[in-house]
């Protein structure tokens, strides 16, 4: 495994580029409501309006999920720090390298996260299935 030193660098870095990429991201979204503007208005045009909520959904989900890489990234900083980065959180066994190096964020073994990915899937098909009736009641 690579050396502390190493990994620390590389999930600086990581975390830069996140923060680097939220604040491109960060600009104001201007949320618009039909008619306000009158005719001549920005979204005089539904396809207009439309368009433009396409854009600030796409903007919200994309900086949702750069937030979520960018605490992930500061809490295997703090998982270094503390002697845990690259040990499943669920097992305790060392994360395989070669996943490290693609997610340097994550906190569980593949065979984990296959088990708790597919667990999540049941829930999901039992809640389609039992979550409609008690909805009904």
């Amino acid at each position: 495994m690579k050396s502390a030193r190493a990994i620390r660098a590389r999930l600086q870095r990581e975390l830069r580029q996140t923060m680097e990429r939220l604040g491109q991201k960060g600009g104001a979204i201007v949320i618009d409501e039909p008619g306000v503007n009158g005719d001549n208005g920005p979204l005089a045009d539904p396809l207009d309006e439309l368009q433009m909520t396409r854009e600030r959904d796409i903007s919200l989900a994309t900086r949702s999920i750069l937030v979520g890489r960018a605490n992930r990234l500061a809490e295997a900083l703090d998982r270094l720090r503390e002697g845990s980065y690259g040990c499943c959180e669920e097992c305790g066994e060392p994360i395989a390298p070669a996943r490290l190096k693609a997610l340097p964020e994550v906190t569980t073994c593949v065979r984990c996260q296959d088990r708790i990915e597919r667990e999540d899937k049941r829930a999901d098909e039992v809640e389609a299935l039992f979550g409609a009736e008690e909805e009904d009641e």
